[in-house]
């Protein structure tokens, strides 16, 4: 398909070279802050970056919303493939703004940010299009939590993730529900206990994230991951994730029984159909993109 011709047919840095400048979710002036978040979009490929690196992209309130606002806009178009969530500066993100977890703030603001905090982390696992973080730097709390609700994590060397909160007389209570289904229980307690950090190669070893590579490789290892999402159906990698993240909570007989379903399912698309035809012609296949029926 057009739309995706580019994500198979040019390489990392033509593409590097080719994208757009990159733009704030919110107009503002030369005399106002710069948006907490920035969103560009090439060839299927969505960047959503972190942007308050003197803040250590805490994920404040404004910040959750902003990162809210750039996982659902246009979200259902054929356009879309994949999303990148990145940072500015050496912290990816440090976790909530603890000024806004003070006794001065209310109960209905702080219940308001853990809110908008496990909506945003569920988002990225309910959207149709597979999310991939590309860390480099410090995680701590719900910036961890943000990288274990990842599809897909790839990390430098120098990168770390800690869930510290405890050392503070905050608990990660919310952090641990994505990072106690990312890793195995007792290191997630570990982590949850003392706050200590994993290294990168630790937090792979345990599952945490996807892959490690030297900084300077960063960007291409986590664009070529990109690209080869975009070489698939959409609708395909759709209904995948979303079989996925519904098995995740299921018993073995039960994921088998919504696996088998499904795969039932896939095989009646119209681009289902087509990889299969593809492989025995020995071809590309030539998606359709579209969740139209081949048969019933």
């Amino acid at each position: 398909m057009a739309r995706c011709f580019l994500c198979r047919s040019v390489g990392v840095f033509q593409l590097l070279r080719t994208q757009t400048p990159l733009s704030g979710t919110r107009f503002y002036s030369h005399t106002e802050p710069e948006p907490l978040t920035l969103r560009q979009q090439n060839n299927g490929i969505r960047r959503i970056i972190l942007n308050n690196p003197k803040k250590r992209n805490a994920l404040s309130l404004s910040m959750l919303e902003s990162l809210r606002e750039n996982l659902l806009t246009d979200v259902d178009s054929d356009d879309l493939r994949v999303v990148i969530i990145s940072a500015r500066g050496p912290v990816f993100s440090s976790g909530h703004d603890l000024k806004e977890l003070t006794s001065a703030q209310g109960r209905e603001y702080h219940t308001r940010v853990f809110h908008i905090c496990s909506e945003v982390m569920t988002l990225i696992q309910d959207i149709p299009v597979p999310v991939i973080a590309m860390v480099n730097g410090v995680a701590t709390a719900a910036g961890c939590q943000l990288v274990a609700s990842c599809d897909v994590a790839v990390a430098t060397e120098q990168s770390t993730f800690a869930t510290p909160g405890v050392n503070v007389g905050l608990f990660c209570s919310t952090p641990a529900v994505a990072i106690g289904r990312a890793v195995p229980r007792k290191v997630a307690m570990e982590m949850l206990l003392t706050g200590s950090p994993l290294s990168a190669h630790n937090a792979l070893l345990h599952g945490l994230i996807s892959k490690v590579v030297p900084e300077d490789r960063l960007e291409e290892e986590t664009l070529l991951i990109a690209q080869r999402i975009c070489q698939a159906s959409r609708p395909v990698v759709a209904l995948g994730k979303a079989t996925f993240q519904r098995q995740m909570s299921q018993g073995r007989d039960a994921a088998y029984a919504t696996a088998s379903r499904v795969m039932v399912d896939n095989l009646a698309l119209r681009d289902g159909q087509e990889g299969i035809r593809a492989f025995i012609e020995k071809r590309k296949p030539v998606w359709s993109n579209k969740a139209e029926k081949a048969h019933d």
